[in-house]
């Protein structure tokens, strides 16, 4: 049972290829994450700048689809920063250990 069935929502999108077990790591599995949540960080915000600049030349454009729009790529953005920033803190406490 998923969380969305829990609740009525509709699970969110990708969910399903970061949720594979880490069995899987390899070589690229680490890098190939990263560049996942790249994409989806620059594909946010591309639609919120695309429904800005369509809303801006009043096209059909609801504002509100404008607003929901760039607050995803908002909330991207910043989940996708503070992952960064945890690894950087795994790096360094890595990085401390004596040996």
């Amino acid at each position: 049972m998923t969380v969305g069935a829990m609740t009525g929502r509709p699970p969110v999108a990708g969910a399903e290829r970061l949720a594979q077990p880490f069995a899987e790591s390899g070589a690229g599995f680490f890098e190939g994450v990263l560049k996942q949540a790249i994409d989806t960080t620059n594909g946010a915000q591309s639609e919120a700048r695309a429904a800005v600049d369509a809303f801006l030349r009043g096209e059909n454009e609801e504002i509100h689809q404008v607003t929901l729009a760039v607050q995803k790529a908002e909330l991207t953005f910043e989940m996708f920063m503070q992952t960064r920033n945890k690894l950087m803190q795994a790096y360094q406490e890595v990085m401390r250990t004596q040996l």
